[in-house]
């Protein structure tokens, strides 16, 4: 595909959010077309109207046919964040653009060009009319690139100029989260802003960037039934302090066994309701995530989750993310869970280490494995760990653990015709796919 170094902005006239769900724009050459539009006030109905949007860009998203984010607000920055986006931002100023990107996509250089040139013209347009010195602008640089990744890290790992990516964010109304929605339609995607409480400045209005949307009068929107949001800001990682980090202590194959509860089995159903197959998945976050595999999840309408010495049975249709080429996906459940940790990356996985694998193969709930780490493959694009602790069919989406207790992969492929040859996505692609939900 040409490279995109070009956009036009709203093109086509939108007036509803179904018009925003189904316009695509095209690409000529090397422009793209985007839209920019601010739905100003409440009306009558509104809320019911972003709950259909969730449910219909939801189905879509699960066909393939789109990505789709909504956010209720953009996460503030922790400390422990800003020293790897400062970094990101001395090789912006420096003119290296491939490291500009997030680790989830580096090596894309049409890409890394597209977000280098988009964060020059926003920076640019940013402080046209106000004094600024290299402080400033480092500070305004780092919080675009943190709240890109936010937004955009699993989208990013194999970026498609034509693939077409529609955000809606809520009440934007601060100038640097208004850049921040103006930086992303440079960088391919359709934005929508549900300004139902307030609106941008008239100095951000003269500028001309977005096309408005007159609603109605501005107000509190309230739902009378939550809409299933893609993204929360309470679901932006946390990271604890380094006087809160334990000490790590290899535990005992026992000790790793009863970690099985925090290991489920999914059940996958079609439209009416017939079990199409099974699969297993890892809880990721204490509210309701679970990461298993993204072919365990698809053509699935719904889902029912058992965890380990409960009777109850938990469904769901919560798709709430997914990866075909890494294969994960994360579904949610209505329940408090005991997530495992995920492997920080304190030290590199060798061959010949011990590990422990878990998971329900031919739907025996919850077996225990153990083997060790036979070698590293990559396979279509993606890093693979092969190890040997047995599983079969029903495996997939089920924890690979070192003796830590820790998530190092998740059980993803094996070998009918071989023995004990058995691959899993390793923790470098899990940790910024799971990001905002542990």
């Amino acid at each position: 595909m040409e490279q995109i170094t070009r956009f036009r902005h709203n093109v086509m006239q939108i007036k509803s959010l179904s018009d925003f769900q189904g316009i695509k724009g095209g690409v000529h050459r090397d422009c793209k077309d985007v839209c920019f539009v601010r739905f100003a006030g409440v009306q009558a109905g509104l809320a019911s109207e972003i709950r259909r949007m969730d449910e219909t860009m939801a189905e879509r998203m699960r066909n393939g046919g789109v990505i789709y984010r909504r956010t209720e607000q953009l996460p503030g920055m922790q400390p422990a964040d800003a020293a790897e986006y400062e970094a990101r931002y001395r090789d912006w100023t420096a003119g290296q653009k491939q490291t500009v990107l997030t680790n989830v996509c580096k090596g894309d250089a049409a890409y890394a060009g597209m977000l280098a040139r988009g964060l020059a013209r926003v920076s640019k347009l940013f402080f046209s009319d106000r004094a600024f010195n290299a402080s400033i602008e480092k500070n305004f640089i780092v919080k675009l690139l943190f709240w890109h990744e936010f937004l955009l890290a699993d989208v990013l790992r194999e970026w498609n100029g034509e693939q077409s990516v529609k955000l809606a964010l809520s009440n934007i109304v601060r100038r640097q989260e208004y850049f921040f929605a103006y930086l992303l339609t440079l960088l391919g995607c359709d934005v929508l802003l549900l300004q139902t409480e307030g609106d941008i400045s008239e100095r951000e209005e003269r500028l001309g960037l977005s096309q408005k949307v007159g609603v109605g009068a501005f107000g509190k929107l309230n739902f009378t039934e939550h809409a299933r949001p893609i993204l929360r800001r309470e679901d932006v990682r946390k990271r604890p302090a380094a006087a809160e980090t334990k000490k790590r202590t290899e535990k005992t194959f026992e000790q790793l066994a009863l970690l099985a509860s925090s290991v489920v089995m999914i059940a996958i159903h079609d439209g009416r309701g017939e079990v199409i197959g099974t699969g297993s998945g890892i809880m990721i976050g204490e509210n309701g995530y679970i990461l298993t595999n993204s072919h365990v999840a698809s053509g699935g309408r719904y889902y029912s989750i058992r965890i380990e010495e409960e009777d109850a049975v938990y469904s769901t249709d919560e798709l709430v993310k997914y990866h075909s080429v890494l294969d994960l996906a994360v579904l949610r459940i209505e329940r408090r869970l005991k997530p495992l940790p995920v492997y920080q990356g304190s030290g590199k996985l060798v061959r010949g280490q011990s590990v422990v694998a878990i998971g329900s193969p031919l739907g025996l709930f919850n077996s225990v494995s153990d083997g060790i780490i036979s070698g590293f493959r990559k396979i279509d694009d993606v890093d693979m760990i092969q190890f040997t602790a047995p599983t079969s069919h029903g495996s997939s989406g089920g924890a690979l653990l070192n003796l830590y207790g820790e998530v190092i992969g998740i059980c993803t492929a094996g070998f009918d015709n071989a023995q004990n040859i058995n691959l899993a996505v390793g923790y470098e692609s899990i940790t910024p796919f799971i990001r905002g939900f542990t």
